[in-house]
């Protein structure tokens, strides 16, 4: 069991380069050139992965690339690459919060866990467990070997205070370095305590790293005094920014059902990647836009794609 230090990351390195992801193979590069006011950016390619949910909240997989419209900073881009349910690799990093204010609940998470893990996994993709408690340590690194990780979830217990964000920062990290499709999956009560990192820079690794952050979030008691709504909020911000989708769970039932949609939108997801038409901006963060066009029965509908991307990496 690997103890992830927040420490590892520090002291700061500024960096100018960012890794964009995999469309179908290799890892795009990026150069980039900071000015005074005016950056400019090489892009070789940009992925976007867009999940479509119909009127009742089912994922849709009909769509063709002629379906989507899609922008960068209010510009149209052109669709270089489209693909439905994308056989990319998967890499999931999920997370499970072990404070002491889970405790009566962890052995339900842990099992709905385990349900996920074996209904989504195949050969080709990879898993990680993680525990967060006071730090944040790394159960079992990337396998698609389900005896490993039943292994490692029986071996996890409860912490004490809860380091949230850390465990974003780092599980972004770890994804960041993995190709094809890549996802979070957090279990907490959404509270945050001693976490050595900040919203703001848990977001950006996310968002760097192109993970989708899926929350999963436990609220044993509504109307609790000791509630974190200030931690659910900004889990619930984390969540939509990356493209994923947060739940509340106060149940077993409900937490097998949100894992249950989990898979089955990770089964049914578009990728669509583009060469941006833009070299020139005066921000380092360029927002993505995706909307239905000629859109077929059953909606409304509701799409669901990552807010944009940096062209400069942060400086961890």
């Amino acid at each position: 069991m690997n103890v992830l230090s927040m420490k590892q990351f520090w002291p700061r390195v500024r960096l100018f380069s960012l890794v964009l992801g995999v469309a179908l193979a290799a890892a795009p590069a990026i150069s980039a050139q900071d000015s005074a006011t005016t950056l400019k950016i090489d892009v070789k390619l940009v992925n976007v992965f867009v999940t479509v949910t119909d009127a009742h909240g089912a994922p849709v997989g009909s769509l063709a690339k002629e379906n989507f419209l899609l922008k960068e900073d209010g510009k149209e881009q052109k669709i270089a690459v489209f693909s439905r349910e994308s056989e990319l690799p998967l890499s999931i990093v999920l997370a499970v919060d072990t404070s002491l204010s889970t405790r009566k609940d962890l052995p339900l998470e842990l099992m709905s866990a385990r349900k996920f893990a074996h209904a989504i996994l195949r050969p080709q993709d990879g898993l990680a467990l993680y525990k967060f408690s006071e730090e944040v340590r790394e159960v079992v690194p990337f396998t698609s070997d389900l005896k490993a990780i039943d292994a490692g979830i029986d071996r996890i217990r409860n912490g004490s205070a809860t380091a949230m964000y850390d465990a974003i920062f780092l599980g972004s990290q770890a994804l960041g370095r993995r190709r094809g499709r890549k996802v979070m999956v957090m279990i907490t009560d959404g509270g945050d305590t001693v976490s050595q990192v900040s919203y703001k820079e848990a977001l950006r690794a996310a968002q760097e790293s192109e993970a989708l952050i899926y929350s999963v979030i436990i609220v044993p008691i509504e109307a609790s005094a000791g509630r974190d709504t200030g931690g659910e909020h900004a889990l619930i911000q984390i969540s939509e920014d990356t493209g994923g989708k947060y739940y509340y769970a106060t149940s077993a039932v409900q937490l097998d059902e949100a894992f249950r949609k989990i898979s089955d939108e990770l089964r049914t997801q578009y990728l669509l990647a583009y060469y941006p038409s833009q070299r020139f901006s005066d921000s380092e963060f360029r927002r993505i836009q995706v909307n239905l066009l000629n859109a077929p029965p059953g909606g409304p509908f509701e799409l669901r794609n990552r807010a944009g991307y940096y062209t400069v990496k942060g400086s961890w």
